[in-house]
């Protein structure tokens, strides 16, 4: 089996998996790894073609789809074709001719015996390759838009209603961008000294733009050094860390991280803590371990304290006023997240935003008696939705008036009005909502 051959194998049977049984493409793409033990090259191409193949997936529908003459009776049969035309239309690096080549070869090995499927795949292709690619009439902007960047109609008709033609074009674009390499240097390490250490081994690390102690790097393979397993810095996109940067810390309060896996917020917390804990719920007691883990990871055990609790239960398992400061980063759509994982913009729904509204108010309203005089509340998303974001917090104010919003500084970003809101097209970072919260004094 050839290389090339390998790292498609690995893609294809990821894409099936994804495409026809509704896997998560993490998941099934780090399984297909292990079973494949491909080379690091081979790696990449397999995850280049694996995750563009999902990010285009309408885009590419729409050149596949008035090519198709026949009914596609096997499978594999369009998880083949979606990625041998991302590769035509987006790998420039690859011969069209090697693509053809390696797709029939992939048609006979995933093919049932005498099936014709090498035929169909040739067929279709040859023809994109005569064609060329198309766009719908940019007079309809929304269907313009949704198949140039793959993005559904109702998401883009969601964006328009809200930010306009231009900036959802903007932020559109955006999200299929690839995503930033970003790191946060330990609270218990000297930034200066990890930069300086990073650019040693060829990162080219530099400041963030929003957070005071994030750094973009020139590539990934972070987890791979030193400095990483010695927990020094931990990954974590620049936006998601501003949350935690939205509190002032004195050092001994007690917190609590209402939903906490896999806990790179709940070890920020700990790392302002001199003589204080963070108390690190989540729902799913195996997600727990991921907490433990990076707080072992990154020297703060000692101040983290896991317990398996939906965050809706909570006032039934703490007392009143028995926390300082509060976090809660609530379930949401992620679609702030749709850069880095790009089968959420196929998966969400516009119900899914009310409903999950529903649950992020419960979860508020249910630790909302926790906090002590002078405390803090925080409530964060990494979604740009209005109905999770500021609805939330408009509903929350309403049922409980003891609350009001206060100003904040979070990292390099100033929210004077209690809210922020970072687009993805803003710094190329996720798409990320932050409000902070006061009891009235």
């Amino acid at each position: 089996m050839s290389a090339l051959k390998s790292a498609r194998s690995v893609a294809l049977s990821t894409l099936i998996r994804v495409l026809c049984s509704g896997s998560y493409s993490n998941i099934s793409f780090n399984n297909s790894l292990r079973e494949a033990k491909l080379t690091q090259a081979d790696q990449n191409l397999a995850t280049r073609i694996v995750y563009g193949t999902i990010q285009e997936k309408i885009y590419l529908e729409y050149q596949l789809h008035d090519l198709l003459k026949t009914e596609l009776k096997e499978d594999y049969l369009w998880p083949l074709l979606l990625l041998s035309a991302y590769q035509i239309l987006f790998m420039d690096s690859i011969p069209a001719r090697a693509v053809l080549n390696e797709a029939n070869k992939l048609a006979k090995e995933y093919g049932k015996r005498h099936s014709a499927g090498f035929k169909i795949v040739n067929g279709i292709l040859r023809a994109l390759l005569r064609r060329g690619p198309i766009l719908p009439n940019e007079k309809d902007k929304t269907l313009y838009l949704s198949v140039k960047e793959s993005t559904p109609k109702w998401l883009v008709q969601y964006l328009i209603s809200h930010w306009g033609e231009d900036r959802t074009a903007a932020i559109l674009a955006s999200i299929n961008k690839p995503s930033k390499n970003t790191v946060r240097v330990s609270g218990l390490a000297d930034y200066n000294s990890v930069k300086e250490e990073l650019s040693n081994l060829g990162f080219l690390p530099a400041d963030s733009q929003i957070a005071s102690d994030e750094l973009v790097l020139a590539h990934g393979g972070i987890f791979k050094t030193a400095l990483f397993k010695q927990g020094r810095l931990t990954i974590q996109d620049e936006a998601a860390s501003l949350a935690v940067s939205a509190f002032a810390f004195n050092g001994n309060e007690e917190v609590l991280d209402a939903c906490s896996a896999p806990g790179g917020k709940t070890v920020q917390i700990a790392e302002k803590l001199k003589q204080g804990h963070v108390t690190a719920l989540d729902i799913h007691e195996n997600k727990l371990r991921l907490v433990k883990e990076n707080a072992s990871r990154m020297h703060v055990a000692s101040k983290v304290i896991v317990k398996p609790l939906d965050a809706r239960k909570a006032d039934q398992e703490f007392k009143k006023e028995q926390f300082n400061k509060i976090l809660v980063d609530a379930p949401c759509s992620g679609l702030g997240l749709i850069r880095r994982k790009p089968e959420i913009r196929y998966t969400k729904t516009l119900n899914d935003l009310t409903k999950l509204q529903q649950i992020q108010l419960n979860i508020l309203d249910h630790v909302s008696s926790l906090i002590s005089q002078g405390g803090e509340l925080v409530y964060s998303t990494c979604t740009i939705s209005q109905e999770e974001d500021e609805d939330v917090v408009k509903a929350f104010l309403k049922r409980h008036d003891e609350y009001e919003l206060q100003p904040f500084t979070a990292g390099k970003l100033k929210a004077p009005k209690g809210m922020l809101k970072i687009l993805p097209d803003s710094y190329g970072s996720d798409g990320f909502f932050i409000a902070k919260f006061k009891l009235r004094g």
